[in-house]
């Protein structure tokens, strides 16, 4: 699945809707895990991809051809270096493959430590 660069998103919604299988699914699992931390947060689409709001932007989501991407911020990628050796991180960049399940935990554990950062600020 890879979402045309010329489909601007109004709502998450409408993103979702252009997604196809295993990514939708993965996808669905990725945004709940981060409603269920972070209830109050706002889903919003920004950069053209679905994000979630909480006192200013928490994190970025977006499906593609063989991955999903979780954007939280560099920050997080340091702080939790030692927890990525097992998926592609590059710059600001988390990648999950579409052929495993996705890290809950550490997908919780991440989420947490952006609320709070986002707090102290």
């Amino acid at each position: 699945m890879v979402v045309s660069s010329k489909t601007k998103f109004k709502t998450v919604e409408q993103y979702f809707s252009t997604l196809s299988e295993p990514a939708k699914t993965l996808l669905e699992q990725l945004r709940a895990t981060i409603k269920k931390v972070a209830p109050e947060a706002e889903e919003v689409i920004s950069y053209n991809i679905p994000a979630f709001k909480w006192n200013g932007m928490l994190v970025w989501y977006a499906a593609f051809s063989n991955h999903i991407g979780l954007y939280p911020r560099t920050s997080v990628l340091d702080a939790f270096k030692k927890d990525l050796t097992d998926y592609h991180v590059s710059k600001g960049t988390l990648q999950f493959p579409l052929d495993k399940p996705l890290p809950i935990g550490l997908i919780t554990r991440i989420v947490k430590f952006r609320m709070k950062e986002n707090s102290a600020r």
